[in-house]
């Protein structure tokens, strides 16, 4: 029976994919597509690596900070190499499964799993904090001042999340916060509520860590995120040919890393098409060109896969050298 579950799971997460890049396709006009591809300024796929080593340097860095305040030391050097062959894994498994390999590299690598769990879930946790307040932001940025219901809504969704976070990563309010988060979390089912309190057991070790602390990890995430993420959504759109103001690139990046974390689909494939298909359409922007801009985007994944590739088969020498001797 669990393993007939997880084939129909892994059926549906397949199927919405489809369903979403089918959609997009069906937007799209084959002749116009080859004029975009033949048109598109591809030398800015340079600056965009180069800005996603960056990007993921720094969140490397961030990861190595809080590890070590768990007693996990690694150097920033070699959790990029691990994110790199977390990215090749998740180029075929859905969702976040694949920071389940990353737990399982990071834990052979310290041999600290619950340690290495808190580290990660912190990490998960502020950065998803960041870009949800981040894309609601960019949303009232682009978001006429006639919009008045849209408005209120979007800033009390942000003051909602400045609250949690506040409250759960507070020295003092956050044990009581989370034992009443806790509480909340028991009627409902075992697969949700596990999962729920599993987060904030995790998120307790940091407690009691300072909010210097807390700001580093922020501020990592928003450069490394937002910032940057931005920036390469924008060098993106240049090379599709695309120019739309700027918040939407902002809400965009959020917007597909937020729902890039939700098992429903591989490597984001579906979700980024038709997000970016979907809103540069009311800017009047072509679905062809829309496309070429995920492209472009995609191009990172393949570069980290790459480099995790390469990651692989060197830790695959290195065995067998081990293995020798």
């Amino acid at each position: 029976m669990g393993r007939g579950r997880k084939v129909l799971s892994a059926c549906i997460k397949c199927l919405v994919t489809l369903a979403l890049l089918a959609w997009v396709l069906r937007q799209i006009d084959l002749l116009d597509l080859w004029r975009a591809l033949a048109d598109a300024h591809w030398v800015y796929l340079l600056p965009i690596w180069a800005l996603a080593i960056v990007s993921y340097w720094l969140l490397s860095f961030k990861l190595s900070l809080i590890m070590a305040r768990q007693g996990c030391h690694l150097r920033t050097s070699s959790l990029f190499a691990i994110s790199a062959v977390t990215t090749l894994y998740g180029m075929v498994l859905p969702g976040m499964l694949d920071l389940s390999a990353k737990w399982l590299m990071l834990r052979q690598q310290t041999g600290k799993g619950i340690n290495v769990l808190s580290s990660m879930v912190y990490n998960q946790f502020t950065a998803t904090l960041v870009v949800l307040i981040a894309g609601i932001g960019a949303v009232l940025s682009v978001t006429p001042p006639s919009s008045s219901a849209i408005r209120i809504a979007a800033m009390v969704s942000m003051a909602v999340l400045f609250c949690v976070g506040f409250l759960v990563l507070h020295r003092s309010y956050g044990p009581s916060f989370t034992k009443a988060v806790a509480i909340m979390l028991r009627p409902l089912p075992k697969a949700l509520r596990d999962p729920g309190q599993m987060v904030l057991e995790q998120l307790a070790d940091f407690q009691t860590a300072g909010w210097g602390f807390h700001a580093n990890a922020l501020v990592l995430t928003v450069i490394a995120n937002v910032l940057v993420g931005t920036i390469i959504y924008m060098l993106a759109a240049k090379a599709a040919g695309i120019s739309v103001p700027i918040g939407v690139y902002f809400w965009q990046c959020t917007a597909i890393f937020i729902l890039g974390r939700l098992p429903i689909s591989i490597a984001e494939f579906g979700i980024r098409e038709a997000t970016l298909v979907g809103s540069m359409a009311s800017y009047g922007v072509e679905p062809s060109a829309a496309l070429v801009m995920s492209m472009a985007l995609f191009t990172n994944r393949l570069l980290f896969s790459l480099i995790g590739a390469a990651v692989q088969l060197y830790w695959a020498w290195i065995g067998q050298g081990v293995t020798k001797r």
